[in-house]
C-alpha cells in the first residue's frame, strides 16, 4: 500500500473559498478584489465584450449605414413537385401533411413550391406561391393549385373610429364648428 493510493476513488471535499474573513484566512481585507480600482467596490460588474476600457468603442466610432431587410423577412419552406410524387394519388398537400411525411422540418411562414422533377400523380397543393413551372406540371398531372391568399395589413387610420363615432353623434354630419368668442 502506497500513500498515493489512499484516497483513490474518494471524491474530496473541496470548501467555497470564503473572502473577506480576516487576515488568517489568507483571503482578508480586501477579500482576493485587490487595491481600489474599478472592480474592488460591491456592486461593480466586469465590463461587456463590447468594453472598450472607457475609450469610444468601436460600434459607436463605425456610422450605422444601410437596411436590413431581416425584419420584414419571411421564411419560407421550399418544396419541388419531384418531392410530392411521396403522396398518394388524390391527396391534398399542405404544410402539415409536408411535416407528417417529414419532406418539411422546423416552423416556417409559409410554403413555396418550385418546379424541378416530375409529378405523376394526381394531388391538391396548397401554398402561398408556386413557380409558373410547378404550377403548370401540377395541372398536367391532373391535380389543383390553391393559392394561400396572403395576410392583409390592417388599416392604420387613427382617427376613423373617433370620426365615425363623432359623425353617428350629430346625425351622420360633421360636428358643428365652435364660433370664436367675441
Amino acid at each position: 500500500m502506497d500513500l498515493t493510493t489512499v484516497s483513490t476513488g474518494v471524491q474530496k471535499r473541496i470548501l467555497k473559498k470564503r473572502v473577506g474573513r480576516g487576515i488568517g484566512s489568507g483571503h482578508g481585507k480586501t477579500g482576493t478584489r485587490g487595491h481600489k480600482g474599478q472592480y474592488a467596490s460591491a456592486g461593480a460588474e466586469m465590463a461587456g465584450v463590447l468594453f472598450a476600457g472607457g475609450q469610444t468603442p468601436i460600434h459607436r466610432r463605425f456610422p450605422k449605414r444601410g437596411f436590413s431587410n431581416a425584419t420584414f423577412a419571411k421564411d419560407f419552406a421550399i418544396v419541388n413537385v419531384g418531392d410530392l410524387n411521396k403522396f398518394d394519388d388524390g391527396a391534398t398537400v399542405d404544410t402539415a401533411s409536408l411535416a407528417e411525411r417529414r419532406i418539411v422540418n422546423g416552423t416556417y411562414d409559409g410554403l413555396r413550391v418550385l418546379g424541378e422533377g416530375e409529378l405523376t400523380k394526381k394531388l391538391t397543393v396548397t401554398a402561398d406561391h408556386f413557380s409558373a413551372g410547378a404550377k403548370a406540371k401540377i395541372e398536367a398531372a391532373g391535380g389543383t393549385t390553391v393559392l394561400v391568399p396572403p395576410v392583409k395589413k390592417p388599416v392604420r387610420n387613427k382617427m376613423g373610429t373617433q370620426a365615425k363615432l363623432l359623425a353617428a353623434k350629430h346625425g351622420g354630419k360633421p360636428k358643428p364648428a365652435k364660433a370664436p368668442k367675441a
